[in-house]
């Protein structure tokens, strides 16, 4: 059942506010990443080390996410537990130390994976209410955050404001759109026929590489929000209030396809738009290895962008026609394996990049972008799509 107080007009408004205030979250802490990691005199493997900390926090809560919303709905999830992402991030902002940034990175990736597997739900929950197509454009409400973050980002930086005072004002904005959000969600609840379900036991082949396939992609996506402020600053040799210039170019086309997204899946089909999603991140990330200079490497990171756009939320819309389960639990498996590839390929960048160099990195993830490629030509769901 679903809740009828709420006008079902309301429900792709109040589901792509949860979207943009997650990726508010998201894109502050990534906006300050060099900041921090100068103040608290972080080497680049130190900081590949707090980055794994959110993957761990993350795989804790796969199991949970889905049952919780199996047995009370991704609403109930959304209006408990939205607020814990932004108040990790304060915390972020005032850790003191190495050690005591770990411990918070840990529980900011609890709470933003409990956050994004409740918000996806939501959206395909609503999809089937409205039968109006919603997840693409969700998922370019997220990253259209990410461009807002950047700009805001880069505007305090310029003006002096701290990273504290920063998170504050990110937090304060998704209390107000939590507080419009919370009133029109629908409350779908799954409990009859999930609660003795297991998740590893509910999963098909095909559900795994959906996941392999999100987990390629977001990799690649992490990559560029954690390490493109850092690659510009240290491979590309950008002026300083220049930094930001990478992210932001990346941010910029993610989000342009991300709303024009429905139409091209639509005319091209999901099997072809995967392929040319992976050429386009493989193609990009060698351009910005094999020619660092300025201007090159924003366009090389605007073909990564919009390369990235369109590979999850395609694979996030496959879900329900390859599993036998209700959402809460095929997509808690798949947006969880998808989601640790973009926690685990930052850390991961850093551990490269200190052995040999960022280049490297890069050039290693470019072939991630191959491979998504192959699979997805290779996949019958994709064929029949």
């Amino acid at each position: 059942m679903y809740n009828t107080e709420s006008s079902h007009s309301k429900m792709p408004a109040a589901c792509f506010l949860l979207f943009f205030a997650h990726g508010l979250v998201f894109s502050s802490w990534a906006s300050r990443i060099p900041i921090i990691k100068d103040a608290l005199l972080i080497s680049e493997a130190e900081l590949g080390t707090l980055l794994l900390l959110m993957p761990i926090g993350q795989l804790s809560t796969m199991v949970l996410a889905g049952k919780l919303i199996s047995m009370y709905g991704s609403s109930w999830i959304i209006r408990k537990c939205f607020l814990l992402y932004p108040f990790f991030l304060i915390l972020i902002g005032l850790a003191p130390s190495y050690w005591i940034l770990a411990i918070v990175l840990f529980f900011f990736g609890v709470s933003g994976n409990l956050c994004n597997i409740a918000m996806n739900t939501q959206a395909i929950e609503i999809e089937g209410i409205t039968r109006r197509t919603l997840l693409s454009s969700c998922h370019g409400a997220w990253c259209f955050a990410g461009l807002v973050g950047a700009v805001v980002g880069l505007l305090m930086i310029n003006i002096g404001i701290n990273t504290f005072y920063h998170f504050m004002v990110t937090f304060v904005l998704v209390i107000l759109f939590w507080m419009y959000s919370k009133m029109h969600l629908t409350n779908m609840i799954h409990q009859a026929t999930l609660q003795k379900q297991s998740i590893f036991k509910s999963v098909n082949p095909t559900l795994v590489a959906l996941g392999i396939i999100g987990f390629l992609s977001m990799a690649i996506e992490g990559a560029m929000f954690d390490w493109s402020g850092v690659y510009f600053q240290t491979i590309v040799k950008a002026p300083e209030n220049l930094v930001i210039l990478g992210y932001t170019s990346f941010i910029l086309m993610m989000t342009l396809g991300r709303f024009i997204g429905n139409r091209a899946i639509e005319r091209f089909g999901k099997r072809t738009i995967l392929q040319a999603c992976g050429f386009l991140m493989s193609g990009g990330l060698f351009l910005s290895v094999f020619f660092p200079e300025l201007w090159i490497c924003v366009i090389a990171f605007m073909i990564i962008g919009l390369g990235s756009s369109l590979s999850v939320p395609s694979v996030y819309s496959t879900v329900g026609q390859v599993s036998t389960v209700a959402p809460s639990i095929a997509l808690s498996f798949v947006s969880s394996i998808s989601f640790l590839g973009f926690l685990i390929g930052p850390p991961l960048i850093g551990y490269i990049a200190e052995a040999f160099d960022l280049r490297y990195s890069y050039g290693f993830f470019a072939c991630f972008g191959i491979l998504l490629a192959i699979m997805a030509g290779q996949m019958k769901v994709f064929r029949k799509s």
